[in-house]
Formats: structure tokens, C-alpha cells, sequence
């Protein structure tokens, strides 16, 4: 058996705490939503760009499916128990969708990529053949590795009552929970970080590195700004997703964790649909379109 401290507050808290989380989580929900509604109901939206966009916004609401909802249960019931079973389960699908996020906005900075060094060659390298050998893979890998890692949460020693200071079975929490020794699963994390993590950061700097030296070369400042200005929206999600995942994994205080974890789990998954919707165009014209359709 399991318990979650998620957050140790008062019965008249907990009303704050769940009515807070309740709004977030039906924010993100509404948000992406909307997004995907839009890309697949909009043909001017069926690119590759908005395919990745569609499969992030599929992926965000998988994944704040996965933690708030018991968070909004601890919440309401202040029933903090969770099976071994269901705490591995949820482990296993927040390893899953954390590890796609990094590899589809790797993706989404190779469409980028694409499509600014080499703008008339784009509709055809960047083809729905080519789009879904990228994506697979993202969710394929992601898959593979995060069964890996519960195989070897699955082998840890636990207590009969094992406290996890988090709002959810994070691996940091039960790594520090388990009686066994965890040296070389430690180990073996480090290495698969710098893999997951620190292999896409290279590849999108990469990318944005030859964006850069492909938009300084263009003679008007106005065209170098309005090129470069269609990244904008995707260095926002690449900042605040890979600065949060930074600021996690980095803390060695499990009370910081929590608060960590909450920006983690939810800041990515509410900012997407605002800055793909509040700054682009195609999806601002899209909207309009269904507006009038429904008038």
C-alpha cells in the first residue's frame, strides 16, 4: 500500500486546493481540445506542423490524465492511499507521455527546421509518410523505456507502508521509499536522462542554430522577424517544458518536488493551446471560420 502526502493542508483547504485544480485541469482539457477539434475539422490545418501540434495536444490531455485526477480525489475524499498496482500503472503512463513530449517537440523543431532552410522543397519533404516515421518512434521509444524503468521499480523492496512526498508515484518518490539498494538503478537513470533528455536538447538546438544562421541571412529586418516569428510559439513550450524538467530533476528537497512537480505535470499542457491559439493565425482563422459556419 501506498500514500500519497501530495499536499499536507486542512479539511477548509483541501476546498481551495481541489476547486484550483478542478479549473486547471478542465482549462487544459477545454484548451486542447479546441486545438484538435480545429486541425481536424479545418483541411487548411491538415500540415505537418499542425499534425505534431495535434498529436502534443493529444498527449497533453493523456498526460494531466494521468496525475490531477487522483489529486482532485485526494482532494475531495482525503483518501491518500493508492494501490501498488495503480501507483506502478500511473508511473508507467507519466514516464510514457513525459518522454513523447520531449521526442515530439524534437519533431516539431525539425519541421521548423524544414521549413525555414528549405521553404520550397518543405510540403515535400515534410510529408504525411514522413510526419507519422517521426511520431511513431516518439511514442514507440517512450513506450520501451518507461516499461524498462517500471521493470525495475517492479524488482525494489518496499515496507509494508511506503510514504511518497509527492501527489503522485513519481520514480524520484519511490526510489527514495524503497528499503533496497538503489545504486545502480540511480545510475541507470542518470544515463537514461541524458538520453531522453539531453539527446533531444541537442537536436533542437541543432535545429534552431541553422534557423538562425538561415534567417540572418535574409536582407530585411521585417523578413527576418516575421520568419522567425513563426518559432516563437514552439521556443515557448521548448523553454518552459525543458526549464521545469531541469528544475525537477536537479532539487534534492522532496518538499520543493512537490510545487516542482505541479509546474511540470500542468504549466506545458495549459501554455500550449494559449500560444498556439493567442499567436498564431492559421488557428485564430480557423476558429472564426467554425464561428461563422455555427452563426
Amino acid at each position: 500500500m501506498f500514500y500519497l502526502f501530495a499536499f499536507p493542508i486542512s479539511a477548509n483547504e483541501r476546498i481551495i486546493l481541489l476547486t484550483a485544480v478542478l479549473l486547471i485541469y478542465l482549462l487544459i482539457l477545454s484548451g486542447n481540445l479546441l486545438i484538435i477539434s480545429l486541425i481536424c475539422l479545418q483541411p487548411q490545418l491538415h500540415t505537418s506542423m499542425y499534425f505534431f501540434l495535434c498529436n502534443l495536444s493529444i498527449l497533453d490531455i493523456l498526460y494531466v490524465s494521468t496525475t490531477l485526477p487522483k489529486l482532485i480525489y485526494i482532494s475531495h475524499t482525503g483518501d491518500h492511499v493508492i494501490s501498488y498496482s495503480g501507483c506502478l500503472a500511473q508511473l508507467y503512463f507519466y514516464l510514457l507521455f513525459a518522454d513523447t513530449e520531449c521526442f515530439l517537440l524534437t519533431a516539431m523543431a525539425i519541421d521548423r527546421y524544414v521549413a525555414i532552410c528549405f521553404p520550397l522543397h518543405y510540403s515535400l519533404i515534410m510529408s504525411k509518410q514522413v510526419c507519422v516515421l517521426l511520431a511513431f518512434p516518439a511514442w514507440f521509444m517512450s513506450s520501451v523505456n518507461a516499461s524498462g524503468l517500471i521493470y525495475l521499480v517492479h524488482n525494489l523492496i518496499f515496507s509494508d507502508l511506503v510514504e511518497i512526498k509527492n501527489f503522485f508515484c513519481d520514480l524520484k518518490g519511490l526510489i527514495f521509499a524503497s528499503i533496497s539498494d538503489t545504486t545502480s538503478l540511480r545510475m541507470f537513470i542518470l544515463v537514461d536522462e541524458m538520453l531522453i533528455g539531453a539527446l533531444p536538447s541537442c537536436l533542437i538546438l541543432a535545429s534552431y542554430i541553422c534557423i538562425i544562421y538561415t534567417v540572418l541571412k535574409i536582407k530585411s529586418s521585417h523578413g527576418r522577424w516575421k520568419t522567425f516569428s513563426s518559432c516563437s510559439s514552439h521556443i515557448t513550450i521548448v523553454v518552459v517544458y525543458f526549464g521545469s524538467a531541469m528544475s525537477l530533476y536537479l532539487t534534492d528537497s522532496l518538499q520543493e518536488d512537490v510545487i516542482l512537480s505541479m509546474m511540470f505535470v500542468t504549466l506545458v499542457p495549459m501554455i500550449n493551446p494559449l500560444v498556439y491559439s493567442l499567436r498564431n493565425k492559421d488557428i485564430i482563422q480557423a476558429l472564426r471560420r467554425i464561428i461563422r459556419i455555427q452563426k
